[in-house]
């Protein structure tokens, strides 16, 4: 019996122009970067408080957990400036200010509009030009500019209940960060003992060529450290 599939056994899709991008991109990225992954877990209640505390503007769109990540990020990229770069075969490139890539989802397939010097913005500005962004990338209307360069990448799934996942380094940036969503979880440390604490994972893709485990470990402190103590974000 042949256990080739029928024409009514299945609908064919045709591939658009994006699914072709984006299948050659990760394609690409797979074969010639040389991926590792560090994990870890931060509580995120203090952010989480704190980000009821936020003013509230009607000028300006609520700030999201994803916005204040962005900043959070762009912050522990100058404190660990050393994952900010991009790999051009010939040299590394680090950059002076944090340029970040935000994977969002679309209509066949994903975008990745960047939010250009996120260390030095205004929460507020941060996430008006977030909401900016996300409207044009679903009606495709981005520039060029919007979408191509960038110093680092967010992937955040945490909203469809992830728990924990892998994302592909957006070349020629070296790292792109993987974020799961905040849950309950029991907890144990020596200098608070036994909690419940809200937590959520992340998990950072690095190129190997450009940045080593300790480096990449030294982000992920930086970037805890930052969340935990959300009150730095009115200093940042």
């Amino acid at each position: 019996m042949s256990s080739l599939p029928k024409a009514d056994d299945f609908k064919a899709i045709p591939l658009t122009q994006m699914r072709r991008t984006i299948g050659a991109r990760m394609t690409a990225a797979k074969r010639a970067i040389p991926h590792f992954r560090l994990v870890a877990d931060m509580e995120v209640d203090r952010l989480l408080e704190w980000r009821k505390e936020l003013p509230a503007s009607g000028s300006t769109p609520r700030v999201s957990v994803t916005d204040l990540l962005i900043k959070l990020c762009a912050m522990a990229l100058m404190d660990e400036p050393t994952v900010n770069i991009q790999w051009a075969e010939t040299e590394i490139r680090q950059f002076a200010t944090a340029d970040i890539a935000i994977v969002m989802a679309v209509e066949g397939g994903i975008s990745t509009p960047v939010i250009r010097r996120a260390n030095l913005k205004s929460l507020a500005e941060i996430a008006q030009e977030a909401r900016e962004l996300a409207q044009r990338a679903r009606a495709r209307t981005l520039k060029v500019n919007e979408i191509v360069g960038g110093s680092f990448s967010i992937s955040n799934l945490g909203m469809f209940g992830i728990d924990q996942f892998d994302a592909v380094i957006n070349a020629p940036q070296c790292a792109i960060l993987a974020l799961g969503a905040a849950k309950p979880r029991v907890v144990a440390t020596p200098q608070r003992g036994t909690r419940i604490a809200t937590v959520m994972t992340a998990t950072l893709s690095c190129d190997h060529r450009a940045i080593d485990g300790v480096t990449g470990a030294r982000f992920l402190t930086a970037l805890r450290a930052r969340i935990e103590s959300p009150e730095q974000l009115i200093e940042g």
